[in-house]
């Protein structure tokens, strides 16, 4: 893709003591949260978490109950969408069928009546950006989904913003094109340097994309990090468990599933066994004795579900799919020292 780095550091985004409610009923609170200049951050979380009032929020398209919404430093808290400086990628693209591709473009460059010269010169530049130039002049009827969506990211890009939001773009693709236009996305966010707020429910596309995640549950912050934080250090079992699958299970006096742990584990509540992460070994051997319930092959590996003597079952992927275990099959299941996750409550 082609384009300019912008390294002008516009975009900070501040959220201060922010309340947001539908018929007197809160359905968004967060405290504080920053969005550095030229993030990629991902909202992520279930449905009905506040992923989309936040969005809509940012964008001036939801009111605000409390709180403010400052980008660069100004208060935009009460102003009109048009006012704040973002751009809004809807999950259906939005993109006025009647219209070319060119049109589209420059529907927004109009309403701002700018110059005829620098309209040209925006939907040019913003057309190379997405590698869209041969199609300026086609309908949004005559392009694929995957270039539909990138005609509407260029379409939000034309007009400079300081804040790119992304409601869901990506989820009316197919699998294959999810995974493609994930690179292509942040690549071309990488390129032009514009903050970026991006809401979706898949995790995958979370990890995959961002600079840090907001993990959101019930309304509230759940835990902000980077992916590898999320991933790696979930912070409740709500965490762990949204965020690649987990098997979440107590320390009882030292002990998992009556295999004994060490160190910081053995003091926990809980701990979380990632299905990548156990192993299937023969019977008679590994920590804890378990039966095969079903199985299901996934190519560079089979999924297990197991469970134990004391009726606990867990997911298991082991990275060997050399040979697979039928349902029925005695087990061991095992694990490294260093696998569990401690994790604290909810």
């Amino acid at each position: 893709m082609a384009g300019e780095q912008r390294a002008d550091g516009r975009g900070r985004v501040e959220i201060e003591g922010l309340s947001v409610g539908y018929g007197g009923r809160p359905v968004l609170q967060l405290d504080e949260l920053t969005i550095e200049a030229g993030e990629f951050l991902s909202v992520l979380g279930p449905s009905g978490c506040g992923k989309s009032t936040l969005l809509g929020a940012l964008a001036g398209f939801v009111s605000v109950d409390e709180g403010a919404i400052r980008i660069d430093g100004r208060d935009v808290t009460r102003l009109a969408p048009n006012h704040r400086e973002t751009g809004l990628v809807f999950q259906s693209y939005a993109l006025f069928p009647h219209m070319t591709v060119r049109r589209n473009l420059e529907y927004g460059l109009r309403i701002r009546r700018l110059p005829r010269d620098e309209r040209n010169e925006r939907v040019r530049d913003a057309l190379r950006l997405v590698d869209l130039e041969e199609f300026a002049d086609r309908a949004p009827k005559q392009l694929s989904g995957g270039q539909q969506q990138r005609v509407a990211i260029a379409r939000a890009l034309v007009t400079r913003p300081k804040v790119l939001l992304l409601d869901e773009p990506l989820s009316n693709l197919d699998a294959k094109l999810r995974r493609q236009m994930r690179h292509e996305l942040r690549e071309l966010q990488r390129e032009v340097g514009t903050t970026t707020v991006f809401v979706t429910h898949d995790q995958a596309e979370a990890l995959a994309l961002s600079d840090r995640v907001v993990l959101l549950a019930q309304g509230g912050l759940e835990q902000l990090g980077t992916p590898e934080e999320l991933y790696r250090s979930p912070r409740t079992r709500f965490a762990a468990d949204f965020v690649g699958a987990a098997n979440v299970v107590p320390v009882v006096d030292g002990t998992v599933l009556g295999a004994p742990m060490i160190g910081a584990t053995a003091e926990a509540d809980a701990v979380a066994l990632r299905p990548e992460h156990l192993r299937l070994v023969a019977a008679g051997t590994g920590r804890v004795p378990a039966e095969v319930l079903s199985v299901g092959f996934a190519g560079e590996r089979y999924e297990y579900r197991v469970r134990t003597a004391d009726g606990t079952e867990l997911l298991a992927s082991p990275p060997d799919a050399q040979h697979r275990i039928a349902p029925g099959a005695a087990v061991g299941v095992d694990w490294d020292d260093d696998e569990p996750i401690v994790i604290g409550g909810r």
